[in-house]
């Protein structure tokens, strides 16, 4: 049987993360061109960093919740093998799932994060005719593409560990002697 606490604890978990992507997304970073007056120079201004402390909160709390579950299952590679049958072939499925949704939800939300951070520093002037000043930022939907992942990250590590839990409790194979007692007939 699946514990109750775990789910409800991963659920808790992933929805923090999947409001804190969510909230990074609203919240990137956006650059204006300001005009120095005593240099004539042209250059960037950022708004607020935000985003980035959200996308790398919603990285370590998606990091957390994935860790807790592969504890609990025990990641496939320790303890006793599972019990063969359909809740055994959906876990591993699953798992593999799991795994896959949960990298790319790291990847978009680590690549966000070190992208919002990152401020151009460069000037141009006005007066040199210089290329014109590119204020560089986070593309749109990078934070809500890591919350969508964490979103199917949140419920195909909901559905692994069900099915990890069924195919772990059922019933237990029979450990005695394998072959069929002989016995001299008379």
């Amino acid at each position: 049987m699946a514990s109750k606490l775990l789910i409800i604890t991963i659920f808790v978990l992933d929805l923090i993360a999947f409001g804190l992507a969510i909230a990074a997304e609203r919240r990137r970073s956006t650059a204006t061109i300001k005009e120095d007056a005593e240099d004539n120079f042209n250059y960037c201004v950022y708004d607020s960093d935000i985003a980035t402390g959200f996308g790398v909160g919603a990285f370590l709390f998606l990091m957390v919740s994935q860790i807790i579950i592969m504890v609990a299952s025990r990641c496939f590679c320790c303890g006793k093998a599972l019990s063969p049958g359909g809740s055994r072939a959906c876990a591993i499925l699953l798992f593999i799932i799991c795994w896959v949704t949960f990298f790319i939800a790291e990847v978009c939300l680590l690549a966000g994060s070190v992208r919002n951070a990152y401020h151009t520093k460069y000037r141009s002037s006005i007066l040199m005719s210089d290329k014109p000043l590119s204020c560089e930022t986070l593309r749109k939907g990078v934070f809500a593409a890591g919350a969508a992942f964490i979103f199917f990250t949140s419920i195909i590590s909901q559905f692994y560990y069900v099915s990890y839990a069924k195919a772990r409790g059922g019933p237990v194979p029979y450990g005695g002697e394998a072959g069929v007692g002989m016995a001299a007939y008379k």
